[in-house]
């Protein structure tokens, strides 16, 4: 077996590659060629470990959503569940910064050209939002919350903050209305929103180092 073939790397490697084509170039850079040239590898080994150009866009998603979930159990539960909510805003955030382009794909926003996902495909990553949903449950039981519907309130948190990634990555955010900025006074309103105390929750952010401008 030849070093190449048996570098324990490759396989993330060209998930990271591939992602990286489909996200800069398009669709119709993604090629077995182009991807195996890209981590010096033969057109082989591409099939070998993912079968089809459809496989590799599926594991690409699964592989976004994997460290996204790594990053957001990275948040162990405090005493104050709230401070716990926002700190999964800011592995949320950290998480899609680092790996820009897997979270292009895993989330559909590149196409795809002639690659395809199934409806299980695009729901697959739902189950990194149980992280934020117990948390949301420990800030209802500790009257930091209204009682209500924590997977619903979940789903906003979820659905914002994706909004403000999506503008950051695109460079649309830009000083004085920054990420930094938009991301510190969005998620205090999602956190007063969903009925916690104005003041409590910017110490819960301030906990974080996560400061609030005046007003």
């Amino acid at each position: 077996m030849s070093p190449r073939q048996a570098n324990p790397k490759l396989r993330a490697d060209l998930v990271e590659a591939a992602a990286r084509l489909l996200t800069e170039e398009g669709p119709q850079a993604l090629t077995t060629r182009r991807l195996a040239s890209a981590v010096g590898s033969s057109t082989t080994a591409v099939y070998t470990r993912f079968g089809s150009m459809d496989d590799l866009v599926r594991a690409m998603v699964h592989e976004g959503f994997a460290r996204l979930d790594r990053r957001m159990n990275e948040v162990a539960p405090s005493d104050d569940p709230v401070a716990d909510i926002a700190a999964m805003g800011l592995a949320y955030h950290r998480n899609a910064i680092e790996h820009r382009h897997l979270y292009g794909v895993m989330f559909g926003g590149v196409g795809f050209g002639g690659f395809s996902l199934t409806e299980e495909d695009r729901q697959h990553g739902r189950y990194t939002l149980e992280p934020v949903t117990r948390a949301v449950v420990a800030a209802m039981a500790a009257g930091r919350f209204r009682d209500g519907d924590a997977r619903l309130v979940a789903h906003h948190m979820w659905i914002a903050l994706h909004g403000l990634v999506t503008l950051e990555l695109g460079g649309f955010l830009v000083p004085p209305y920054d990420a930094e900025r938009c991301f510190a006074s969005q998620v205090h309103g999602l956190l007063v929103g969903a009925g916690d105390d104005p003041a409590r929750a910017r110490r819960s952010l301030e906990r974080l180092g996560v400061l609030l401008g005046a007003g």
